[in-house]
Protein backbone atom coordinates (compact mmCIF):
# COMPACT_ATOMS: atom_id res chain seq x y z
CA UNK A 1 0.00 0.00 0.00
CA UNK A 2 1.19 3.52 -0.78
CA UNK A 3 1.91 5.46 2.38
CA UNK A 4 1.17 8.94 0.97
CA UNK A 5 -0.57 9.92 -2.27
CA UNK A 6 0.14 13.53 -3.25
CA UNK A 7 -2.30 15.18 -5.65
CA UNK A 8 -0.68 18.06 -7.55
CA UNK A 9 2.90 18.59 -8.70
CA UNK A 10 3.47 22.30 -8.17
CA UNK A 11 6.10 23.54 -5.70
CA UNK A 12 3.98 22.42 -2.73
CA UNK A 13 3.46 18.87 -3.92
CA UNK A 14 7.05 18.50 -5.07
CA UNK A 15 8.48 19.81 -1.79
CA UNK A 16 6.34 17.34 0.13
CA UNK A 17 7.39 14.48 -2.16
CA UNK A 18 11.09 15.26 -1.64
CA UNK A 19 10.60 15.51 2.13
CA UNK A 20 8.97 12.07 2.19
CA UNK A 21 11.31 10.46 -0.33
CA UNK A 22 14.47 11.36 1.55
CA UNK A 23 12.96 9.66 4.60
CA UNK A 24 12.23 6.47 2.67
CA UNK A 25 8.44 6.91 2.72
CA UNK A 26 6.53 5.02 0.03
CA UNK A 27 4.79 7.75 -2.00
CA UNK A 28 3.17 8.58 -5.30
CA UNK A 29 2.63 12.04 -6.76
CA UNK A 30 -0.02 12.44 -9.46
CA UNK A 31 -0.81 15.40 -11.69
CA UNK A 32 -3.90 16.04 -13.79
CA UNK A 33 -2.02 17.90 -16.54
CA UNK A 34 -0.42 15.83 -19.26
CA UNK A 35 2.90 17.69 -19.04
CA UNK A 36 4.72 20.27 -16.90
CA UNK A 37 3.48 23.88 -17.10
CA UNK A 38 5.35 26.46 -19.13
CA UNK A 39 4.09 29.79 -17.80
CA UNK A 40 6.04 31.76 -15.21
CA UNK A 41 3.20 32.49 -12.75
CA UNK A 42 4.96 32.89 -9.34
CA UNK A 43 8.57 33.98 -9.54
CA UNK A 44 9.73 35.24 -6.12
CA UNK A 45 11.51 32.91 -3.67
CA UNK A 46 11.68 34.34 -0.16
CA UNK A 47 14.71 33.95 2.16
CA UNK A 48 12.96 31.35 4.33
CA UNK A 49 12.10 29.26 1.26
CA UNK A 50 15.75 29.42 0.20
CA UNK A 51 16.70 27.94 3.57
CA UNK A 52 14.25 25.10 2.90
CA UNK A 53 15.72 24.54 -0.56
CA UNK A 54 19.18 24.40 0.99
CA UNK A 55 18.02 21.57 3.24
CA UNK A 56 16.37 19.78 0.30
CA UNK A 57 19.60 19.87 -1.71
CA UNK A 58 18.56 22.20 -4.53
CA UNK A 59 19.86 25.60 -3.42
CA UNK A 60 22.94 25.67 -5.66
CA UNK A 61 20.92 25.30 -8.86
CA UNK A 62 18.21 27.65 -7.63
CA UNK A 63 20.80 30.41 -7.09
CA UNK A 64 22.82 29.64 -10.22
CA UNK A 65 19.80 29.89 -12.53
CA UNK A 66 17.88 32.60 -10.65
CA UNK A 67 18.78 36.20 -9.90
CA UNK A 68 18.15 39.11 -7.58
CA UNK A 69 15.30 41.45 -8.46
CA UNK A 70 16.34 44.31 -10.75
CA UNK A 71 15.71 47.99 -10.24
CA UNK A 72 12.20 49.04 -11.29
CA UNK A 73 12.24 51.85 -13.83
CA UNK A 74 8.89 53.63 -14.09
CA UNK A 75 7.84 55.68 -17.13
CA UNK A 76 5.10 58.14 -17.96
CA UNK A 77 4.95 58.33 -21.68
CA UNK A 78 8.54 58.29 -22.83
CA UNK A 79 9.98 59.86 -19.68
CA UNK A 80 11.59 58.07 -16.73
CA UNK A 81 9.79 59.27 -13.61
CA UNK A 82 11.13 56.95 -10.90
CA UNK A 83 13.63 54.22 -10.13
CA UNK A 84 13.02 52.03 -7.09
CA UNK A 85 13.86 48.61 -5.68
CA UNK A 86 11.39 46.20 -4.10
CA UNK A 87 13.95 45.74 -1.35
CA UNK A 88 17.53 46.70 -0.59
CA UNK A 89 20.21 44.14 -1.40
CA UNK A 90 21.60 42.65 1.81
CA UNK A 91 24.80 40.77 2.54
CA UNK A 92 24.56 37.22 3.93
CA UNK A 93 25.10 36.81 7.66
CA UNK A 94 25.49 33.80 9.97
CA UNK A 95 21.83 33.93 10.98
CA UNK A 96 20.45 34.81 7.51
CA UNK A 97 22.50 32.99 4.86
CA UNK A 98 20.08 33.89 2.04
CA UNK A 99 18.93 37.44 2.78
CA UNK A 100 17.59 38.46 -0.62
CA UNK A 101 14.46 37.71 -2.58
CA UNK A 102 15.43 35.58 -5.59
CA UNK A 103 13.61 35.70 -8.91
CA UNK A 104 13.10 32.25 -10.37
CA UNK A 105 10.38 31.41 -12.92
CA UNK A 106 8.03 28.88 -11.38
CA UNK A 107 8.41 26.44 -14.25
CA UNK A 108 12.14 26.30 -13.54
CA UNK A 109 11.66 25.94 -9.79
CA UNK A 110 9.39 22.99 -10.49
CA UNK A 111 11.87 21.45 -12.93
CA UNK A 112 14.67 21.69 -10.35
CA UNK A 113 12.46 20.07 -7.71
CA UNK A 114 11.39 17.30 -10.12
CA UNK A 115 15.03 16.55 -10.90
CA UNK A 116 15.80 16.30 -7.18
CA UNK A 117 12.82 14.01 -6.68
CA UNK A 118 14.07 11.81 -9.53
CA UNK A 119 17.44 11.53 -7.78
CA UNK A 120 15.53 10.13 -4.82
CA UNK A 121 13.83 7.54 -7.02
CA UNK A 122 10.41 9.05 -7.74
CA UNK A 123 8.70 10.62 -10.76
CA UNK A 124 5.59 12.73 -11.18
CA UNK A 125 2.79 10.75 -12.83
CA UNK A 126 1.45 13.23 -15.40
CA UNK A 127 -1.99 12.75 -16.95
CA UNK A 128 -3.26 11.04 -13.80
CA UNK A 129 -6.24 13.05 -12.55
CA UNK A 130 -7.81 12.33 -9.19
CA UNK A 131 -11.52 11.72 -9.80
CA UNK A 132 -12.62 10.73 -6.32
CA UNK A 133 -11.71 9.13 -3.02
CA UNK A 134 -13.18 7.51 0.07
CA UNK A 135 -11.53 7.19 3.46
CA UNK A 136 -11.97 4.90 6.45
CA UNK A 137 -10.17 4.31 9.72
CA UNK A 138 -7.37 2.39 8.01
CA UNK A 139 -6.64 4.49 4.92
CA UNK A 140 -7.88 6.21 1.77
CA UNK A 141 -8.99 4.66 -1.52
CA UNK A 142 -8.39 7.13 -4.36
CA UNK A 143 -9.62 6.72 -7.92
CA UNK A 144 -7.60 8.10 -10.84
CA UNK A 145 -8.80 9.05 -14.30
CA UNK A 146 -6.74 6.18 -15.65
CA UNK A 147 -9.17 3.80 -13.93
CA UNK A 148 -6.70 2.80 -11.23
CA UNK A 149 -7.65 2.72 -7.56
CA UNK A 150 -4.82 3.64 -5.20
CA UNK A 151 -4.96 2.56 -1.59
CA UNK A 152 -2.92 4.85 0.66
CA UNK A 153 -2.49 5.66 4.32
CA UNK A 154 -2.78 9.42 3.72
CA UNK A 155 -3.81 11.68 0.84
CA UNK A 156 -2.58 15.26 0.45
CA UNK A 157 -4.38 17.73 -1.78
CA UNK A 158 -1.81 20.11 -3.23
CA UNK A 159 -3.96 20.62 -6.29
CA UNK A 160 -4.39 24.38 -6.37
CA UNK A 161 -7.10 26.93 -5.70
CA UNK A 162 -9.76 24.89 -7.52
CA UNK A 163 -8.76 21.82 -5.52
CA UNK A 164 -10.72 18.67 -6.29
CA UNK A 165 -9.61 17.28 -2.93
CA UNK A 166 -10.95 20.25 -0.97
CA UNK A 167 -14.25 20.25 -2.85
CA UNK A 168 -14.84 16.55 -2.30
CA UNK A 169 -14.06 16.95 1.40
CA UNK A 170 -16.75 19.62 1.54
CA UNK A 171 -14.38 22.03 3.28
CA UNK A 172 -15.43 25.66 2.99
CA UNK A 173 -13.13 28.14 1.27
CA UNK A 174 -13.90 31.38 3.06
CA UNK A 175 -12.94 34.72 1.57
CA UNK A 176 -13.59 36.84 -1.48
CA UNK A 177 -13.23 36.72 -5.24
CA UNK A 178 -12.89 40.20 -6.72
CA UNK A 179 -14.67 39.84 -10.06
CA UNK A 180 -13.72 43.34 -11.21
CA UNK A 181 -10.06 43.00 -10.24
CA UNK A 182 -8.20 40.93 -12.79
CA UNK A 183 -4.57 40.44 -13.55
CA UNK A 184 -3.10 39.65 -16.92
CA UNK A 185 0.15 37.68 -17.05
CA UNK A 186 2.11 36.87 -20.18
CA UNK A 187 5.57 35.63 -21.09
CA UNK A 188 6.77 37.75 -24.00
CA UNK A 189 9.79 38.53 -26.12
CA UNK A 190 10.71 42.06 -27.17
CA UNK A 191 13.93 43.69 -28.39
CA UNK A 192 12.81 47.20 -27.50
CA UNK A 193 13.69 47.21 -23.78
CA UNK A 194 16.82 45.93 -22.03
CA UNK A 195 17.13 43.19 -19.44
CA UNK A 196 18.83 45.40 -16.85
CA UNK A 197 15.60 46.86 -15.48
CA UNK A 198 12.05 45.96 -14.61
CA UNK A 199 10.19 48.44 -16.87
CA UNK A 200 6.78 49.83 -15.89
CA UNK A 201 4.44 52.23 -17.73
CA UNK A 202 1.51 53.89 -15.96
CA UNK A 203 -1.67 55.50 -17.20
CA UNK A 204 -3.79 58.37 -16.03
CA UNK A 205 -5.76 56.30 -13.52
CA UNK A 206 -4.33 54.22 -10.69
CA UNK A 207 -3.75 50.61 -11.75
CA UNK A 208 -3.61 51.38 -15.46
CA UNK A 209 -0.61 50.40 -17.54
CA UNK A 210 1.68 47.40 -17.67
CA UNK A 211 5.14 46.24 -16.67
CA UNK A 212 7.67 43.86 -18.16
CA UNK A 213 10.10 42.09 -15.87
CA UNK A 214 13.19 40.37 -17.30
CA UNK A 215 13.37 36.70 -16.35
CA UNK A 216 16.86 35.54 -15.34
CA UNK A 217 18.86 33.44 -17.79
CA UNK A 218 16.17 33.66 -20.49
CA UNK A 219 15.33 36.05 -23.32
CA UNK A 220 11.81 36.45 -21.91
CA UNK A 221 9.98 39.12 -19.96
CA UNK A 222 6.97 38.56 -17.76
CA UNK A 223 4.31 41.10 -18.70
CA UNK A 224 1.89 42.05 -15.92
CA UNK A 225 -1.11 44.34 -16.26
CA UNK A 226 -4.09 45.27 -14.13
CA UNK A 227 -5.66 47.10 -17.07
CA UNK A 228 -8.72 45.58 -18.72
CA UNK A 229 -7.66 42.59 -20.78
CA UNK A 230 -7.53 42.80 -24.55
CA UNK A 231 -7.32 40.03 -27.12
CA UNK A 232 -4.28 41.61 -28.73
CA UNK A 233 -1.56 42.35 -26.18
CA UNK A 234 0.18 44.65 -28.61
CA UNK A 235 -2.81 46.98 -28.45
CA UNK A 236 -2.38 47.25 -24.67
CA UNK A 237 1.36 47.82 -24.94
CA UNK A 238 1.07 50.42 -27.68
CA UNK A 239 -1.42 52.46 -25.63
CA UNK A 240 1.22 53.16 -22.94
CA UNK A 241 4.55 52.52 -24.71
CA UNK A 242 4.18 53.07 -28.48
CA UNK A 243 7.85 52.31 -29.13
CA UNK A 244 7.68 48.79 -27.63
CA UNK A 245 6.88 45.97 -30.03
CA UNK A 246 6.16 42.46 -28.82
CA UNK A 247 8.02 39.99 -31.01
CA UNK A 248 6.27 36.97 -29.52
CA UNK A 249 3.71 36.08 -26.86
CA UNK A 250 4.83 32.70 -25.56
CA UNK A 251 2.14 32.21 -22.88
CA UNK A 252 -0.63 34.24 -21.32
CA UNK A 253 -3.19 33.90 -18.58
CA UNK A 254 -5.80 36.08 -16.93
CA UNK A 255 -7.14 35.55 -13.44
CA UNK A 256 -9.34 37.21 -10.88
CA UNK A 257 -7.90 38.28 -7.56
CA UNK A 258 -8.84 35.66 -4.95
CA UNK A 259 -8.19 35.91 -1.21
CA UNK A 260 -9.43 32.76 0.48
CA UNK A 261 -8.58 30.23 3.17
CA UNK A 262 -9.90 26.75 3.82
CA UNK A 263 -11.91 26.30 7.01
CA UNK A 264 -9.90 23.18 7.79
CA UNK A 265 -6.54 21.87 6.60
CA UNK A 266 -7.30 18.28 7.53
CA UNK A 267 -10.24 15.88 7.51
CA UNK A 268 -9.32 12.45 8.81
CA UNK A 269 -6.52 11.05 6.68
CA UNK A 270 -6.77 13.77 4.03
CA UNK A 271 -4.79 17.03 4.17
CA UNK A 272 -4.79 20.32 2.26
CA UNK A 273 -1.64 22.32 1.48
CA UNK A 274 -0.59 25.26 -0.67
CA UNK A 275 -3.22 26.95 -2.83
CA UNK A 276 -5.68 24.17 -2.03
CA UNK A 277 -5.66 25.54 1.53
CA UNK A 278 -5.13 29.26 0.95
CA UNK A 279 -4.96 31.60 -2.04
CA UNK A 280 -3.39 35.04 -1.85
CA UNK A 281 -3.33 38.27 -3.74
CA UNK A 282 -0.15 38.52 -5.82
CA UNK A 283 1.27 41.23 -3.56
CA UNK A 284 4.32 40.35 -1.51
CA UNK A 285 5.13 37.07 -3.21
CA UNK A 286 3.62 34.98 -0.41
CA UNK A 287 1.53 32.27 -2.09
CA UNK A 288 4.13 29.89 -3.52
CA UNK A 289 6.39 30.36 -0.52
CA UNK A 290 3.66 29.64 2.01
CA UNK A 291 2.79 26.45 0.14
CA UNK A 292 6.41 25.29 0.30
CA UNK A 293 6.37 25.93 4.05
CA UNK A 294 3.15 23.90 4.40
CA UNK A 295 4.83 20.94 2.74
CA UNK A 296 8.02 21.34 4.77
CA UNK A 297 5.95 21.28 7.96
CA UNK A 298 3.80 18.32 6.96
CA UNK A 299 6.42 16.05 5.41
CA UNK A 300 8.46 15.13 8.46
CA UNK A 301 5.32 14.72 10.54
CA UNK A 302 3.74 12.26 8.12
CA UNK A 303 7.02 10.37 8.01
CA UNK A 304 7.05 10.26 11.82
CA UNK A 305 3.67 8.59 11.82
CA UNK A 306 2.45 9.55 15.30
CA UNK A 307 -1.14 10.80 15.28
CA UNK A 308 -0.38 13.34 18.00
CA UNK A 309 2.51 14.69 15.90
CA UNK A 310 0.53 14.75 12.65
CA UNK A 311 -2.28 16.63 14.40
CA UNK A 312 0.01 19.62 14.92
CA UNK A 313 0.10 20.36 11.16
CA UNK A 314 -3.34 21.94 11.02
CA UNK A 315 -2.83 23.93 14.22
CA UNK A 316 0.49 25.38 13.12
CA UNK A 317 -0.15 26.05 9.46
CA UNK A 318 -3.66 27.49 9.77
CA UNK A 319 -2.36 30.16 12.13
CA UNK A 320 0.49 31.02 9.76
CA UNK A 321 -1.77 31.08 6.69
CA UNK A 322 -4.15 33.49 8.39
CA UNK A 323 -1.27 35.79 9.30
CA UNK A 324 0.25 35.73 5.82
CA UNK A 325 -3.11 36.27 4.13
CA UNK A 326 -3.57 39.39 6.21
CA UNK A 327 -0.16 40.67 5.13
CA UNK A 328 -0.57 39.99 1.41
CA UNK A 329 -4.06 41.51 1.42
CA UNK A 330 -2.81 44.69 3.09
CA UNK A 331 0.07 45.03 0.63
CA UNK A 332 -2.35 44.57 -2.27
CA UNK A 333 -4.86 47.10 -0.99
CA UNK A 334 -2.19 49.68 -0.20
CA UNK A 335 -0.37 49.05 -3.51
CA UNK A 336 2.73 48.71 -1.32
CA UNK A 337 5.72 47.61 -3.42
CA UNK A 338 8.27 47.47 -0.61
CA UNK A 339 9.58 44.09 0.52
CA UNK A 340 11.73 43.08 3.46
CA UNK A 341 11.28 41.86 7.02
CA UNK A 342 7.48 41.66 6.70
CA UNK A 343 7.57 39.46 3.61
CA UNK A 344 10.73 37.32 3.89
CA UNK A 345 8.93 34.81 6.17
CA UNK A 346 11.91 34.56 8.52
CA UNK A 347 9.85 35.88 11.41
CA UNK A 348 7.04 33.34 11.13
CA UNK A 349 6.88 31.09 14.19
CA UNK A 350 4.78 28.51 16.01
CA UNK A 351 4.61 30.11 19.45
CA UNK A 352 1.92 28.73 21.70
CA UNK A 353 1.35 25.58 19.65
CA UNK A 354 1.22 22.10 21.18
CA UNK A 355 4.63 21.12 19.79
CA UNK A 356 6.29 24.29 21.11
CA UNK A 357 7.54 23.99 24.70
CA UNK A 358 9.50 26.58 26.65
CA UNK A 359 10.31 30.24 26.12
CA UNK A 360 11.80 29.77 22.63
CA UNK A 361 9.58 26.90 21.59
CA UNK A 362 8.22 27.59 18.10
CA UNK A 363 10.98 30.05 17.12
CA UNK A 364 13.08 29.66 13.97
CA UNK A 365 16.55 28.72 15.24
CA UNK A 366 18.53 30.87 12.77
CA UNK A 367 21.90 29.15 13.33
CA UNK A 368 23.69 25.79 12.92
CA UNK A 369 22.44 25.58 9.32
CA UNK A 370 24.97 22.96 8.20
CA UNK A 371 24.21 20.75 11.18
CA UNK A 372 20.47 21.16 10.61
CA UNK A 373 20.64 19.65 7.12
CA UNK A 374 19.05 16.23 6.98
CA UNK A 375 16.02 14.55 8.50
CA UNK A 376 16.73 14.39 12.22
CA UNK A 377 16.47 16.62 15.29
CA UNK A 378 19.35 18.75 16.54
CA UNK A 379 20.17 19.06 20.24
CA UNK A 380 21.91 22.26 21.36
CA UNK A 381 23.22 22.66 24.88
CA UNK A 382 22.70 25.99 26.60
CA UNK A 383 23.04 27.32 30.10
CA UNK A 384 20.60 25.51 32.29
CA UNK A 385 19.16 23.22 29.63
CA UNK A 386 18.87 22.31 25.96
CA UNK A 387 17.17 23.32 22.76
CA UNK A 388 15.71 20.50 20.67
CA UNK A 389 15.41 21.70 17.07
CA UNK A 390 12.83 20.12 14.80
CA UNK A 391 13.73 18.80 11.32
CA UNK A 392 12.18 21.95 9.80
CA UNK A 393 14.52 24.30 11.70
CA UNK A 394 12.14 25.47 14.44
CA UNK A 395 12.80 25.01 18.14
CA UNK A 396 10.46 22.42 19.54
CA UNK A 397 11.69 22.13 23.10
CA UNK A 398 13.45 24.70 25.28
CA UNK A 399 14.02 23.37 28.77
CA UNK A 400 15.80 21.00 31.08
CA UNK A 401 17.40 18.02 29.36
CA UNK A 402 15.69 15.74 31.84
CA UNK A 403 12.28 16.60 30.38
CA UNK A 404 13.28 16.09 26.76
CA UNK A 405 12.65 12.36 26.66
CA UNK A 406 9.08 12.77 27.87
CA UNK A 407 8.51 15.54 25.31
CA UNK A 408 9.72 13.40 22.40
CA UNK A 409 7.93 10.24 23.49
CA UNK A 410 4.74 12.22 24.07
CA UNK A 411 4.60 12.98 20.34
CA UNK A 412 5.88 9.54 19.31
CA UNK A 413 9.08 11.07 17.94
CA UNK A 414 11.82 8.52 17.26
CA UNK A 415 13.83 10.46 14.66
CA UNK A 416 17.62 10.69 15.08
CA UNK A 417 18.67 13.37 17.54
CA UNK A 418 22.18 14.75 16.94
CA UNK A 419 24.03 16.74 19.57
CA UNK A 420 25.35 19.95 18.01
CA UNK A 421 29.06 20.67 18.07
CA UNK A 422 30.13 24.08 19.34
Amino acid sequence: MTSVLIVGSGPTGLTLAIELARRGVNLRIVERSAEPPTGVRGKGLQPRTLEVFDDLGVIDEILATGGEYPLIRAYKGGEIVQEVRLDEIREPSPDVPYPNLIMQPQWRTERILRDRLAELGHEVEFGAELTGFEQDDEGVSATLGTGETVRCSYLVGADGGKSTVRKQLGVGFAGETYESERMLLADVRTRDVDHDYWHAWGGEAEGEGFAVCPLPHTDLFQLVSLSPAVDDLQTLVTKYAPHVHLDEVVWRSEYRVNIRMAERFRVGRVFLAGDAAHVHSPAGGQGLNTGVQDAYNLGWKLAGGSEKLIATYEEERMAVAEQVLGLSTRLYRDRDMKRGDDTNQLGLAYFGCALSVGERGGERLGSHFEQQRGTGWLLIEQDGGVLAVRPDGYIGYDGDEGGLSAYLSGFGIEAPLTRASS
